[in-house]
């Protein structure tokens, strides 16, 4: 009996297993599907995300276009100021470029000092005016003068006295009327009135003045050539000594260029180059040849000073302005040459933008030689191929933006 419900206990048992491990593989079934089902869901999705992605790109790239080219239209072109030039070949100089000043030429300036002493009686002069050879700035009255002026009176009458008594004395010696000694004391008189005279007369001359026709004292203070007065330093009335600088004139169509010259440029700078000199402070520009260069090195400047003659007619070099002042060191023939302007720099590498059917195309370049105006174009560029001159940083400004766009 007890081994009859031993066997009923045991069967209990597995069927109560058995209910068990049919209950938990449906709770396990129930719960895994769901997730499966989602996560077949979400593979779905990642190729349709990825898709659109791809179509966005492919949107992105269709309005930038290929690498490197900016589309505009021609209205655009023009609007942006953008200029077009052609490659072409040209003569790349290499320069050496120097500070200098414009001054006076010393050749042609004179400081106009009275040479006697006395008082202003007038002043025809102004400060700027110009004036020509012999015109007349001012009068002097000068008792010194007037003192010359009598002695040279007093020894030209004495002379005509001395010259008279000699040729009357040589006649009666010659009429053997009179003794030959009259006639050696008449003679001897009349060379000494004449020394006298001569000597007067020397005088005058080395103060640039005659003997006068009016005032003994007057003495008029004339220009020695033609030119500008660019100093005055004297006025009605005032007391002048004989070696004072009343007046500076030049002659301002004529100027000199001072330029400073280091060592290191002096093998450069020689006599006889033509140099360019440009005013830094106005719209000036002229040529002129080196005359002048110093032998000598200044002890506190350690530079050397050159000099470039200018011809200046219309007077606009003025004495005083600052300039610069270029002079080639080399030359070279460069086979395509592009303006400076036109370069420039993309991923720090340099590019020129040629024109295409489209806009312009960024085309990275070699570069070569360079001067104030070209560059040359080793690689990257063929003679008479067009591109873009002014303006061209609004094109490289416009493929920033579009390659911002294409990152995003």
């Amino acid at each position: 009996m007890k081994s009859i419900n031993q066997n009923k206990s045991t069967k209990t048992v597995v069927a109560i297993l058995a209910v068990g491990v049919v209950l938990g593989a449906a709770i396990l079934f129930w719960k895994k599907e769901p997730s499966e089902t989602a996560g077949a869901e979400s593979k779905k999705e990642v190729p349709q995300t990825v898709a659109g992605k791809a179509a966005s790109k492919e949107g992105g790239e269709h309005h930038s276009g290929e690498e490197g080219l900016v589309r505009l239209t021609a209205q655009q072109i023009q609007q942006a100021g953008i200029k077009l030039a052609t490659a072409a070949p040209e003569t790349i100089e290499a320069s050496v470029q120097l500070p200098g000043e414009v001054r006076f030429d010393q050749d042609r300036t004179a400081h106009i000092v009275p040479r006697v002493p006395g008082i202003a009686d007038s002043v025809q002069a102004e400060l700027g005016q110009t004036v020509k050879k012999g015109q007349v700035l001012a009068v002097i009255s000068s008792p010194e003068l007037a003192e010359l002026r009598s002695t040279l009176n007093a020894a030209r009458t004495r002379l005509d006295l001395a010259r008279t008594t000699y040729q009357r004395e040589k006649k009666l010696w010659e009429d053997k009327i009179s003794a030959q000694q009259d006639y050696l004391q008449a003679q001897q008189a009349y060379e000494e009135a004449r020394i006298a005279a001569n000597n007067a007369q020397s005088k005058l001359s080395a103060l640039g003045v005659g003997s006068g026709t009016g005032a003994l004292n007057r003495y008029e203070l004339r220009a020695p050539f033609d030119g500008v007065i660019v100093e005055k330093h004297i006025s009605l009335g005032e007391a002048l000594k004989e070696d004072a600088n009343v007046f500076l004139l030049s002659d301002l169509s004529h100027v000199w260029v001072d330029i400073v010259v280091t060592p290191k440029d002096l093998n450069v700078v020689r006599v006889g180059e033509t140099a360019t000199v440009k005013a830094a402070a106005a719209d000036l520009s002229a040529t002129g040849k080196v005359t002048y260069v110093g032998a000598l090195v200044g002890e506190q400047t350690r530079s050397a000073t050159a000099r470039i003659e200018l011809m200046n007619p219309s007077l606009a070099w003025r004495p005083g302005l600052f300039v610069n002042v270029s002079l080639v060191q080399s030359a070279k023939r460069a086979a395509v040459t592009v303006q400076s302007e036109a370069l420039q720099t993309v991923e720090d590498k340099p590019v020129v933008f040629v024109q295409a059917p489209e806009g312009f195309k960024a085309q990275p370049v070699v570069v070569g030689a360079t001067d104030k105006d070209h560059v040359e174009i080793l690689q990257g560029l063929s003679a008479g191929t067009a591109y873009a001159t002014t303006g061209s940083f609004v094109l490289k400004a416009e493929q920033g933006k579009g390659s911002a766009e294409h990152e995003d």
